[in-house]
C-alpha cells in the first residue's frame, strides 16, 4: 500500500519499498478542469501543458544538472525524461522521470522533483492531479502526493529524494509557488535543500 503523502513528512524510500531500490519513477498525472458553457452549451476543456523536472544538487547546494522537456536526459545518463506531455490527454502517468538510483554521481546529494504550468494556468483549472513515486523493478507505488485542490499558484516544489546515511529518502515539500519553467523556481528551492 502507497504512503499518501502531506507536505512535510518524510519517508525511506527502501523501507517504504520492502526492498533495496535501484530505478524509481516519478509519475505526474493531470487533467484539465472542463469548462461550463452558456445554460449548459458551449463547454468544453482547455489545454494545460504541466510539466515535470528533476534538478540535482550537491553537498553544497549547487546546481549540478537538470533533467526536463529541454533535456530529457542528465548528462552522466542516470535520470531521464519520457517526453513532455502538453496536454495532459491520457489516463495514469501524462509524463515520467525515471531515476536509475545506482548510477547517481555520488556528488549527487539531493535531487529536486517540480511541477509547473508552462501554459500559465493556476492549479485551480486543474484536476486529478498528482505526483507519485514508482518501484520500477515491480511497477509498485511506493509514495502518492496529491497536486488537486486548487490554488492560485502555477508551480509547487514537490519532494526532494536525497542521500542519508548511505540510503535514499523522500522529503515530501509540496511548497506551492509561481513560474513557467524550473527556472524561475529555484529561489524557492534553494532554502528547502
Amino acid at each position: 500500500m502507497p504512503v499518501t503523502l502531506t507536505k512535510g513528512q518524510k519517508i525511506s524510500l527502501e523501507k517504504e519499498a520492502g526492498t533495496k531500490l535501484t530505478q524509481v519513477v516519478m509519475g505526474l498525472g493531470w487533467d484539465a478542469k472542463k469548462t461550463k458553457g452558456f445554460l449548459g452549451f458551449g463547454g468544453g476543456s482547455q489545454t494545460i501543458d504541466l510539466d515535470a523536472s528533476c534538478i540535482l544538487f550537491d553537498e553544497a547546494g549547487a546546481q549540478v544538472d537538470v533533467v526536463w522537456f529541454r533535456q530529457l536526459r542528465s548528462k552522466d545518463g542516470s535520470i531521464t525524461h519520457t517526453g513532455d506531455n502538453l496536454t495532459g490527454a491520457g489516463d495514469g502517468d501524462d509524463e515520467q522521470i525515471i531515476v536509475d538510483l545506482t548510477r547517481v554521481p555520488a556528488t549527487v546529494k539531493t535531487l529536486v522533483f517540480v511541477v509547473n504550468s508552462f501554459t500559465g494556468q493556476n492549479f485551480s483549472q486543474i484536476e486529478n492531479a498528482f505526483c507519485r513515486m514508482v518501484d520500477q523493478a515491480n511497477n509498485r507505488e511506493i509514495a502518492r502526493y496529491d497536486l488537486s485542490g486548487g490554488g492560485s499558484h502555477t508551480a509547487q516544489v514537490m519532494v526532494k529524494v536525497y542521500r542519508h546515511s548511505g540510503e535514499w529518502k523522500m522529503h515530501a515539500l509540496g511548497e506551492p509557488c509561481s513560474g513557467r519553467t524550473f527556472v524561475e523556481l529555484l529561489p524557492v528551492i534553494k532554502p528547502l535543500l
